[in-house]
C-alpha cells in the first residue's frame, strides 16, 4: 500500500512536494519514527479533537504528548479527544487543526501516509505551506 488516496490529492491540490519512504508495518507514531530512524521531534503526529460540533487535527511532534488543558486554553472549553470509532468515521472529513510551535521549528517534517508502512518526508517550507491557516502554539510536553 501507498499513501492514502484523499491524503494524495489533498497534498496534489495544494501543491506540496515530498518523498514517501516505505517501511516495516508500525501501528504508532512513536514505532514508525523508530523504523525510519527519524527523530520523534522531527515527527508530526495528529490527535483527531471534538471541538464546537466538529472536528479537528492538533499537530504535535510524536515525542511530546498533548497538553489538552493548554490547547483548551488556546481554543474553548469545548474541545475533547475523539474516540477510535469517530476517528475512523470522520477522519477524511476533517477540518483544519491547531498545530504545536515545536513541530513547526523543525527544519524538516516527517508524517504518517496512512497506511502504517509509508512515510511521507516534507520541507520546512511545504509544512508550513500545508498548516499556514492553522492555530498554533504551545500545547504539548516532551515525553
Amino acid at each position: 500500500m501507498t499513501i492514502a488516496p484523499t491524503l494524495h490529492r489533498y497534498l496534489a491540490a495544494e501543491n506540496i512536494q515530498y518523498v514517501e519512504i516505505p517501511h516495516v508495518f508500525t501501528m504508532s507514531s512513536a514505532r514508525t519514527a523508530q523504523a525510519c530512524h527519524v527523530s520523534g521531534d522531527r515527527f508530526a503526529k495528529a490527535v483527531v479533537l471534538r471541538h464546537d460540533g466538529g472536528y479537528m487535527l492538533a499537530i504535535v511532534p510524536a515525542s511530546h504528548r498533548l497538553n489538552l488543558p493548554d490547547l483548551k486554553e488556546k481554543l474553548g472549553a469545548d474541545l475533547v479527544m475523539a474516540n477510535e470509532t469517530e476517528i475512523n468515521r470522520l477522519f477524511a472529513d476533517c477540518a483544519h487543526g491547531a498545530v504545536d510551535d515545536s513541530i513547526r521549528a523543525q527544519p524538516e517534517i516527517y508524517i504518517e501516509a496512512g497506511d502504517h508502512e509509508t512515510l511521507l518526508h516534507l520541507t520546512h517550507a511545504q509544512f508550513e505551506r500545508l498548516t499556514a491557516s492553522a492555530p498554533h502554539g504551545r500545547f504539548s510536553t516532551h515525553g
